[in-house]
């Protein structure tokens, strides 16, 4: 199902795992967490800062995208096409514009002292991943530390 820009609270299973990731995260030396203030990204973040002690910034370029007419229905048979640009739902945001969004938006939560966490959205991180070079029709699960480092080509560790 997409929720796209729909602001869906974390569920039980949801927070379970942002409590997971934050005891992954420990000593891995994460000097900021920027995040989506969407409440599922938001509240993911501030579990995994109140574990971390340190602060969440949020960035409303972090946010989902919005899937528009097909936003809370299926994702299939439309989302490989909608990232392939072959189609985009009626009012819904472009996968080339969020492209452009998500790498403004991380290269902003860069600025920020390194290691720099970042808690979005899997349309986001899609986007990010097609900017690196890197295949974008990869789904992660939720609440999964993905380590990212340049290079040619990007090299994305997760866990």
């Amino acid at each position: 199902m997409s929720q796209g820009n729909v602001d869906i609270p974390l569920n039980d299973t949801g927070i379970a795992q942002a409590r997971a990731s934050a005891e992954r995260l420990r000593g891995r030396g994460i000097a900021t967490i920027v995040a989506s203030p969407l409440s599922r990204a938001r509240v993911t973040a501030e579990i995994v800062g109140a574990a971390l002690g340190l602060p969440v910034q949020f960035d409303a370029d972090l946010h989902e995208v919005s899937f528009g007419s097909q936003e809370g229905k299926p994702m299939q048979p439309w989302f490989p096409d909608w990232i392939d640009g072959k189609f985009t739902p009626e009012g819904a945001e472009t996968f080339p514009a969020l492209r452009v969004r998500a790498v403004t938006a991380i290269n902003r939560a860069l600025e920020q002292p390194a290691p720099v966490l970042v808690v979005a959205h899997g349309a986001l991180f899609r986007a990010l991943r097609s900017a690196m070079g890197l295949e974008p029709q990869e789904r992660l699960m939720n609440a999964v530390a993905m380590w990212c480092e340049p290079g040619e080509p990007w090299r994305l560790t997760v866990g």
